[in-house]
Parts: C-alpha cells; sequence; structure tokens
C-alpha cells in the first residue's frame, strides 16, 4: 500500500550570512493596487486589469523575461504598451511580455519602467518598477529550519528523507529550487545571489518521494557580501 501521510515542516528561520540576526518570517499579505479610471474611460465599458510581479535584477549573461497576467471582462482585444524599456530587452505588444539577455556593458539600474494595457477604451497599468543588471552575484542567505515530528495525520515520523527548498523574487512565484537528500540537514547556505528581495519555502518529503505541503513563506533583502 502506498504512504500517502505527508510531514509537516515547520518555520523557516532566514538569516543574511554576513551578520548574525535572525528573522522569524512572516507570511506577507498580497499586494493590491487600486488604479483610478482614466478620463477616457467609457462607463458602458469594463477596463481590462493587469497583475504581475516583475523580477527586480537579473546577473549580465542570464536570461530576463517576464510576463503579465491580463483579461478584459467584457472579452476585447487587448494592446499593452511599455515606457522606458530597457535597451537590452524586447517587448511584445501581444502578450506584454519582457525578455532579452542583458550583457556586460548594460551593467546598471534601468528605472521607471511602466506596462500598461488597453482594450482601446480604457487602460489599466502595472507600478513603475526597476531592473538592476549586475555584473557579478555575491550576495548569500542562511536558512535553517526544524525537521518535522509528525505526518499531516497526526502520527509519528518514522520514514523522513529530506527536503526541498524552493526560492523566487516573487512571493509564491519559486523559479529555482534545492533538494536536500538528508533528513538530519535542517540548514543550508545558499549563495551567488544577486542583491534583491527574495522568497523562500520549504518542503519535506518521506521515503516514498511524497513531498509535503509548503512550509511558511520566509522573506529576506540580500545584500552583496
Amino acid at each position: 500500500m502506498t504512504n500517502t501521510k505527508t510531514t509537516r515542516l515547520a518555520a523557516l528561520l532566514v538569516c543574511l550570512s554576513a551578520t548574525s540576526a535572525c528573522l522569524t518570517p512572516e507570511i506577507p499579505a498580497d499586494a493590491t493596487v487600486a488604479v483610478a479610471r482614466g478620463a477616457s474611460d467609457n462607463a458602458a465599458n469594463a477596463a481590462p486589469v493587469i497583475a504581475g510581479s516583475p523580477d527586480t535584477a537579473v546577473l549580465a549573461g542570464d536570461n530576463y523575461a517576464f510576463v503579465p497576467s491580463a483579461n478584459d471582462p467584457d472579452g476585447d482585444t487587448l494592446v499593452f504598451t511599455i515606457a522606458n524599456k530597457p535597451r537590452w530587452a524586447q517587448f511584445d505588444s501581444k502578450e506584454g511580455s519582457l525578455s532579452g539577455q542583458a550583457l556586460l556593458g548594460d551593467v546598471g539600474t534601468y528605472d521607471k519602467i511602466h506596462i500598461s494595457v488597453s482594450d482601446g477604451d480604457a487602460s489599466r497599468s502595472l507600478p513603475e518598477f526597476s531592473i538592476t543588471v549586475s555584473q557579478v552575484a555575491l550576495g548569500s542567505m542562511s536558512l535553517s529550519w526544524t525537521a518535522p515530528t509528525e505526518n499531516s495525520d497526526g502520527s509519528v515520523v518514522t520514514d523522513l528523507a529530506g527536503y526541498k527548498l524552493y526560492y523566487g523574487q516573487s512571493t509564491r512565484s519559486y523559479k529555482k529550487s534545492i533538494r536536500i537528500d538528508n533528513p538530519t540537514v535542517t540548514s543550508y547556505l545558499i549563495d551567488d545571489l544577486l542583491p534583491d528581495t527574495y522568497y523562500v519555502a520549504a518542503t519535506s518529503f518521506n521515503a516514498a518521494g511524497i513531498e509535503s505541503a509548503f512550509s511558511n513563506e520566509a522573506v529576506k533583502t540580500v545584500i552583496s557580501n
């Protein structure tokens, strides 16, 4: 019979390796941005909706990609526009995607990037953001956690096999992961990180490979060492 029980992982502690201070992480509230109706909005037309959290840092030589989510309640065709597009990036007016590869000559910060969507009558925009292109990634982040002692059904854990660490630069959007095949390990240093804010969550898995739900989400701002 397949063991479907999963373990419960205790809260992560996130520490910046350059200091001895640790933070007890909190689950950040989802940000909601209210945008006032424009003067040209048609009262009979429902304005489009746009959302997304673009990464704000990239390493020179790496690929950057961001695609906002957008829809129109009326089913109107949407057109995207951008202001202050980085010179190394391309923009798709049909999908609103911003992508490209910054090179060493592009190192620097690109400010006041502004992506908007329009249905022909009304438009909405994401908050302005910036992208910093760095030559080297020297930041690091230290994680620690407590090994789970019980399964999701309340029974004692007897077959804990390891952990997975997930992290990314947007809340609940984890683009990278690390697998630890050793249940006795309860700390890990993630290095070669760009200076930015990172969102981290962990899971545990048993000998059958069944993975737990995500832990709470830890948030840490990483600076260069």
